[in-house]
């Protein structure tokens, strides 16, 4: 099905931010330096958390695939946004965009579903800390961690064929700077009401379910941190959950923004924006957020740091 409508359209040319050829130059620098910082601080946090012995716990598990998750989907739109910023002609294959699409809706759904097992992970550390051994044992975690790559490949899957199985023949210009569902199905001339419906579903059962489990376990969370009677465990306990809560309200305020949107030509334009900033600034963030406002990354790397320069000849 899917090749038979690529002898419509072979190529889809991706519109971007602007026309102006002197601001591709600015726009491709700034996101150049933007995309090596998000790919340094991620790589470097699944290096600390893998080589420090002491981070070798459930919420640095879970960090650590986050991570992962971050690098994948950055590097799904990245690259191709910043080689469009120098050539005239920004075009990409039909079966390109497929796959484009399908790698980032993979990892993008799987960083929702990873941010709200890291919810869970918190709600047990504190509200139940003597079964936290049992209860976020290795096995738990792992699965855990695959089911939510299971869910955002099923989910990938699912909008890229349904996406990918219409006829395209009005035009062939993509109204944004990567292959998302939404401005794809605005280039069919085929019936998208399917689409359309499938994706208010699954968005938005994808996001209802994160976002409660977020939400319950931070209800309990709070709840069992007011109870302390210590100061001094209050701010802990806090503390332990400032990062996660930081990356979590960033997250799935861009998402529902984006995916949740009327589609008129300027919510379309502000969603380019929102996209950016989803897609490519928080990826950034993330390791930024987990690294100056988690005490315990802070050492695993300045112990890291001691023993490169010891190792120096």
């Amino acid at each position: 099905m899917i090749q038979g409508n690529s002898s419509t359209v072979t190529e889809f040319i991706l519109l971007g931010f602007t026309i102006r050829q002197d601001l591709q130059y600015v726009l491709f620098l700034v996101f150049l330096f933007v995309y090596v910082i998000s790919v340094v601080g991620n790589v470097g946090m699944i290096l600390i958390i893998k080589t420090d012995s002491h981070l070798h716990t459930p919420m640095y598990f879970f960090l650590q695939h986050l991570a992962f998750v971050d690098l994948c989907y950055t590097s799904a739109i990245t690259p191709k946004m910043l080689q469009n910023f120098l050539v005239s002609h920004k075009s990409i294959s039909f079966s390109g965009c497929l796959i484009q699409l399908l790698v980032y809706a993979t990892f993008a759904t799987a960083d929702s579903y990873l941010l709200a097992a890291m919810a869970i992970d918190r709600y047990v550390a504190i509200c139940s800390p003597l079964h936290y051994p049992v209860v976020m044992s290795q096995k738990v975690c792992i699965q855990l961690v695959a089911g939510s790559y299971f869910i955002g490949s099923l989910n990938a899957s699912v909008h890229t064929g349904f996406t990918f199985s219409l006829f395209f023949c009005n035009s062939n210009i993509i109204n944004h700077f990567f292959c998302d569902v939404p401005p794809i199905l605005a280039l069919s001339c085929s019936s998208i009401d399917t689409n359309i419906m499938l994706l208010l579903v699954c968005v938005g059962f994808n996001l209802i379910s994160t976002v409660m489990v977020v939400f319950f376990s931070y209800v309990y969370i709070l709840a069992a941190i007011l109870r302390m009677s210590s100061a001094s465990g209050r701010h802990k306990a806090f503390s332990t959950c400032a990062s996660h809560l930081t990356a979590v309200t960033i997250f799935y305020a861009t998402l529902i923004y984006i995916y949740l949107q009327p589609s008129s030509s300027e919510y379309q334009e502000n969603g380019k924006i929102v996209s950016v900033f989803y897609g490519i600034i928080i990826p950034m963030l993330n390791p930024l957020i987990y690294s100056l406002r988690n005490k315990e990354v802070k050492e695993a790397l300045k112990s890291m740091s001691k023993t490169c320069l010891t190792c120096k000849p």
